[in-house]
């Protein structure tokens, strides 16, 4: 079946993750994605972390899926000539290399729009061009911090916390996919590439746009009403790390259920939204508080709401969260199980719905990845084993118009 992005090719000079989760992502559109390598090593992930010795490890193979690898040696004449060939029947390329190290290979913007006028450069960066740490190497963690994830994250009274999910890195690539995409869709009217970008950083401030619009409100007021802070403690002139209150301005907290004192993950998160308080009160056997003067609106509610908390928590000493979850849904209440690694991994809908698939590798057998987050009516995205190091070189140089001899040739240069 016809893919959206059949016959868009992409150059993809990405590693580790944030470039790779973008380009995967397209891959599974049907993009034609050629992942280019360095002879004899390759995506440094191929053996960082590694679970089955002499095997690409994980890391690559959740971020590589549907691609081809072709092996190059861009320092060499030869490699330069094979790569000048692949920009002009190319659409994309897309790399994630340090700032100038393109133009150091002798393909700066100028050249690649020489080489191919249609061609869209897109890059992932740590900070955008012109800022003032644009020459900073940037990392996930990195990233957290300089975009503000981490100093909102965490206990008012613990240190700044770095989120487990890849704000800075996986977060770029979604962002620097749909700026592809864009582009292509531009060049169809205009017949011209361009240059598209994404920060590391500009991408983690984009997910905490909540706590930008809570930095105004405080500057305004001194107080942020929905933070468990208030009204008891003090606010500084910073937003502060609220724990597990909701960014919705919706008081939540993640409470105790049945066996928390020996699974450290038999929890729920409940949420007290005002439109739902009076089914929360019927499900907690308390309907004396739907119309409870010190009960009733939200702002009545907030001075004693760990007590409210608390009373929940007292609810669900005997109940898994499981069985939790299942009762509040029936009271239309938010809120939802701590799940661990273990449990979605086995999760029978995300099986089903392709959030979670198996994929045969023939190295290292099967393994569970990620599929695609994104669901459409008519395509089902089809996930494909990562490719082995240099793959697809042959493939490759063969539809550029090599000869078998000329493959082996080549071959034969770039492993001196």
């Amino acid at each position: 079946m016809s893919k959206p992005l059949d016959g868009i090719k992409i150059i993809d000079f990405t590693h580790v993750q944030a470039g790779p989760a973008c380009t995967q992502l397209l891959a599974w559109f049907g993009a034609d994605v050629i992942k280019v390598e360095r002879p004899g090593s390759g995506d440094v992930t191929r053996n960082q972390l590694r679970d089955i010795p002499d095997a690409d490890a994980l890391y690559f193979t959740m971020l590589n899926s549907n691609k081809k690898s072709l092996t190059l040696d861009t320092k060499k004449p030869e490699g330069k000539e094979v790569l000048e060939k692949l920009i002009r029947e190319s659409d994309v390329l897309v790399e994630n290399f340090g700032p100038g190290a393109l133009d150091r290979m002798g393909f700066s913007w100028e050249r690649l729009n020489e080489l191919n006028p249609k061609m869209i450069v897109a890059s992932v960066k740590g900070f955008s061009d012109g800022h003032h740490y644009d020459d900073l190497k940037v990392y996930e963690n990195v990233a957290q911090c300089a975009g503000g994830a981490a100093s909102t994250t965490g206990f008012w009274d613990g240190p700044p916390t770095i989120s487990a999910a890849a704000l800075g890195d996986s977060n770029t690539g979604m962002h620097l996919a749909i700026g592809i995409l864009t582009a292509l869709i531009g060049r169809d009217k205009t017949g011209k590439g361009q240059k598209v970008a994404v920060s590391m950083q500009d991408s983690v401030l984009n997910l905490c746009r909540v706590k930008l619009r809570d930095q105004q409100r405080l500057d305004r007021v001194g107080y942020l009403e929905e933070y468990p802070q208030y009204p008891h403690g003090e606010f500084s002139d910073v937003v502060p790390r609220g724990g597990n209150a909701g960014g919705g301005g919706q008081p939540g907290w993640i409470l105790k259920c049945k066996g928390w004192e020996t699974d450290p993950n038999a929890y729920i998160y409940f949420t007290i939204q005002g439109h739902a308080w009076a089914p929360i009160c019927k499900a907690l056997g308390k309907p004396e508080w739907i119309d409870d003067p010190a009960y009733k609106t939200a702002e009545a509610r907030q001075p004693h709401i760990f007590d409210i908390f608390a009373t929940i928590e007292e609810w669900l000493a005997d109940k898994t969260k499981f069985e939790a979850v299942d009762i509040l849904r029936k009271f239309d209440i938010p809120c939802a199980p701590v799940l661990t690694m273990k449990e979605l991994a086995n999760d029978p809908s995300l099986r089903a719905s392709g959030t979670i698939v198996e994929v045969p590798h023939s190295v290292r057998g099967s393994y569970l990845t990620v599929g695609s987050p994104i669901k459409f009516s008519d395509l089902k995205p089809e996930v494909t084993a990562s490719p082995l190091l240099g793959e697809h070189t042959e493939e490759v140089l063969a539809s550029l118009g090599y000869s078998q001899q000329e493959i082996f040739n080549l071959k034969e240069i770039q492993a001196v």
